[in-house]
């Protein structure tokens, strides 16, 4: 497939960083057993993953600001383009050696989304989008699905855990959901949940308490692949408020018709 000059950039830095995570999962399990555990050596490799997509789309796009994870938000002299970056989503998936993690890049012009790449060098599945040319895995282009039955549909969810969110209100929207849809997953990663909805694994996703370089590649990857991303609302930004309902036209109507009135 032939790829523009920015998405060769994207791609790149998101293969070489990559290569890096891969060669750190090894390491991880070898960590499991040991006495001090892998948490120290998750931190380093999170942050080595990061300063190489900094300094390879830095190097390609003089200038363009950047948002990280690890290192915040770091201004560039060109104030209309800004790289959202996560380099490891699905923390504690690698922190215990699940192979359900991901690089993830979006390239925001002017407050608009134009660009995506979400990566999982475990598997070497590649998303990739950029506005007005569709969304793609590898080489295969991606479309929701089609369900219209909420009863036939598979959808993700957050968990909100120790320390983080609010566990009765995933309560009763767990409660809700489950009472309407063939099956609720949870696979720890924002993006690639975002990116199976594209892909039409999953039919729909949910969830709250997110950063935006959680979610900003997802965004345009699914929009390319047809699909609706909003906040809990429908009709907020997700990047602003942090939390997400996507899915196709149906399957995000019917979660904000189900979840809006759960909010206090």
């Amino acid at each position: 497939m032939l790829q523009s000059a920015l998405m060769n950039v994207m791609v790149k830095a998101a293969r070489r960083a990559g290569r890096s995570l891969k060669r750190d999962l090894g390491e991880i399990e070898n960590l499991q057993v040991s006495l001090k555990g892998p948490a120290n050596f998750v931190s380093l490799a999170d942050k080595r993953a990061e300063e190489m997509l900094y300094a390879d789309l830095s190097k390609a796009r003089p200038g363009y600001g950047f948002i990280g994870e690890e290192g915040g938000k770091r201004e560039g002299a060109d104030k209309s383009h800004t790289w959202i970056v996560d380099p490891l989503d699905g923390t504690t998936n690698f922190l215990h050696g699940i192979p359900q993690f991901a690089i993830s890049i979006g390239l925001q012009r002017e407050g608009v989304m134009i660009a995506g790449v979400i990566y999982n060098p475990a598997n070497d599945e590649l998303y990739t989008a950029e506005r007005g040319k569709g969304s793609f895995l590898n080489d295969q282009r991606l479309r929701v699905a089609g369900r219209r039955q909420m009863n036939e549909c598979v959808i993700a969810c957050g968990l909100p855990h120790i320390g983080r969110g609010d566990h009765e209100l995933s309560r009763r929207e767990m409660t809700a959901i489950q009472e309407k849809v063939a099956g609720l997953r949870r696979f720890g990663a924002a993006s690639l949940d975002m990116a199976f909805v594209a892909a039409g694994r999953l039919d729909g996703y949910w969830e709250r308490n997110l950063q935006p370089w959680d979610m900003a590649a997802g965004q345009i990857i699914l929009r390319e692949a047809g699909g609706i991303v909003s906040g809990i609302r429908g009709d907020d930004d997700p990047l602003t408020t942090g939390n997400v309902i996507c899915g196709n036209e149906f399957v995000h109507r019917e979660l904000v018709k189900i979840l809006k009135p759960l909010e206090k």
